[in-house]
């Protein structure tokens, strides 16, 4: 089976060949401003690859896929709030599925990455905010109103979220209007503000993991996104997270925390997975 791939984000569009469980000739172009313009491009990038059976999107928004649309807000304004699929069913005259950006990648993890062995696994996407997504035996939890994983919503104290205190894009702009890197960057060559800043980062990942391990309580706990990149990052927050269950009468919970095996082309694969899921 060969399935054509989309991966559409706030700034680029990915793409790639899905064929014998490998991703190849992927590439991109820029996410475009509008639906006409963004339709134009699919196109004529599908029309580069022959003999596909059909053809998987990963995308942001709460994806409804019984009613093929894409509910609530993203980076991508105009691709929510109507019938998506059935539209771009007619633009391609292929078989179309279209699946959350965060349940994608967890999709990549558990059918060809590190949670290929386990059944009950939590994922954790990090960028701009906290994207995340559940499996409970080897299912995605999307919940009655699609809002399931949305582990950024979360309340960690009074008035933040998740994503406000564990997100390294939104810690390093209220820090001094820099980015996540530089953040990083200056923590790791010694600056006292920046290395508090960054160790509350990762209290408020364990903390959050902390919660969703007694509600859950999964094997596994994966981290993706720009993060992942760093080396020195699984040491301390599985350190912090096997302080809290001890500290709160949970010590006979083993979770491991480990990075995503899957970076760039994790959403591609999930979008392929999501299509043999939905057809074979």
């Amino acid at each position: 089976m060969k399935i054509l791939c989309f991966d559409m984000g706030g700034t680029s569009v990915k793409y790639g060949l899905w064929e014998n469980e490998t991703i190849t000739q992927t590439n991109s172009f820029p996410t475009p401003s509008s639906w006409q313009e963004m339709k134009e491009l699919l196109k004529n990038t599908a029309d580069q690859f022959k003999g596909i059976d059909g053809i998987g999107f990963s995308s942001p928004g709460s994806v409804d896929s019984k009613a093929g649309v894409i509910k609530g807000i993203s980076a991508i304004p105009y691709i929510h709030n109507f019938e998506i699929v059935k539209e771009l069913e007619m633009l391609f005259g292929k078989r179309i599925t279209i699946e959350n950006d965060a349940n994608a990648a967890a999709l990549a993890e558990l059918y060809y990455g590190k949670a290929k062995d386990f059944q009950n696994v939590v994922f954790f996407i990090i960028g701009s905010g906290i994207g995340g997504a559940i499996s409970i035996n080897k299912q995605i939890v999307k919940g009655a109103n699609l809002f399931g994983g949305e582990i950024g919503y979360m309340l960690l104290d009074q008035d933040n979220t998740v994503s406000q205190l564990a997100s390294p894009v939104q810690v390093a702009e209220r820090f001094g209007q820099l980015t996540g890197k530089e953040l990083f960057a200056l923590s790791d060559q010694g600056d006292k503000n920046a290395r508090e800043a960054v160790e509350g980062i990762y209290d408020a990942l364990a903390r959050s993991m902390y919660n969703i391990c007694l509600l859950v309580d999964p094997e596994l706990i994966l981290i993706g996104g720009g993060i992942s990149q760093r080396e020195d990052l699984i040491e301390p927050i599985q350190e912090k997270l096997n302080n809290y269950l001890k500290l709160n009468g949970a010590k006979d919970l083993k979770i491991t925390v480990d990075k995503c095996q899957f970076k760039q082309d994790a959403n591609l694969i999930g979008a392929a997975v999501n299509f043999q899921n939905t057809f074979v």
